[in-house]
């Protein structure tokens, strides 16, 4: 079993930063992807970003530029930094732990609330 446990958000002003993270603690995979999802009120969670335990990166259209998104060597801890964040970027951010095979497991943390206001 997985638990992801997310720190990190809170209010910030239009053109702040913001940095999130994520601890996984369980069981280890071989290969799998951590990364962030988010959810604005009356809208669909969205993918933000992804990273592989290989390292390979991937960001929505909206995070390309401001956003980036890491994982420590060990491989349990994947950080979001945000920059320059707009209101627009207000939403329940959630971590989520993915792991391919025969069947694709999700894992999802409790989520973290991220208000961009002045």
């Amino acid at each position: 079993q997985v638990q992801l446990v997310e720190s990190g958000g809170g209010l910030v002003q239009p053109g702040g930063s913001l940095r999130l993270s994520c601890a996984a603690s369980g069981s280890i995979f071989r290969f799998y992807a951590m990364g962030w999802y988010r959810q604005a009120p009356g809208k669909q969670r969205e993918l933000v970003a992804s990273v592989t335990n290989g390292g390979t990166t991937n960001y929505a259209a909206t995070a390309k530029g401001r956003f980036a998104i890491s994982m420590d060597n060990a491989g349990r801890v994947v950080h979001l930094r945000m920059n320059n964040l707009a209101p627009e970027d207000t939403a329940i951010y959630y971590c989520i732990l993915v792991v391919p095979g025969a069947t694709i497991d999700e894992y999802w943390g409790q989520g973290t609330q991220v208000t961009v206001s002045s």
